[in-house]
């Protein structure tokens, strides 16, 4: 399938998302742009592709139909954290993990300012008492600001 559908699939599953999800306080409202717990696509792909340092786990916190359509290579699905069963598989997922471990968590299913998703699973492995935690700043959705800039994707599991 073209990138270009891909990316119009993923934008219109963003707005049927966005309409179906009540804004509510799990808007990521106190990780303004700019945060340092935020990390922006193109440095998150530097990350990934350098043959230098430690690679970040990359953990999906979104909806399972973006998650097949596209995603980040390598990163794992652990579903929306805004529901008790997604918190759950993360919680379960990072239990064992050294609380050191670097962690970016993204979601992109819709505009950043009504993301239900982000806030959740920020909250929630800090609580945990993860130190090396950042979430992917995605202003529009994952396919504007990742899908659509040509950077590399996965589809399927």
């Amino acid at each position: 399938m073209p990138k270009s559908l891909v990316s119009l699939l993923i934008v219109l599953l963003s707005v049927l998302f966005a309409t179906a999800q009540t804004k509510s306080s799990s808007a990521p409202s106190d990780l303004p742009p700019g945060s340092t717990s935020l990390i922006d696509p193109e440095d998150l792909l530097s990350e990934l592709q350098s043959q230098q340092g430690e690679k970040p786990l990359v953990f999906n916190v979104g909806p399972s139909i973006l998650y097949m359509q596209a995603h980040i290579p390598g990163s794992e699905y652990v579903g929306a954290t805004s529901d008790k069963q997604g918190l759950e598989r993360l919680r379960t997922r990072v239990k064992t993990l050294p609380r050191n471990q670097p962690i970016v968590v993204y979601c992109g299913c819709c505009p950043w300012s009504h993301c239900p998703n982000v806030r959740p699973a920020y909250n929630e492995l800090q609580r945990m008492g993860f130190t090396n935690l950042r979430v992917l700043y995605l202003a529009d959705n994952f396919g504007v600001d990742w899908v659509d800039k040509g950077y590399p994707t996965t589809k399927g599991q």
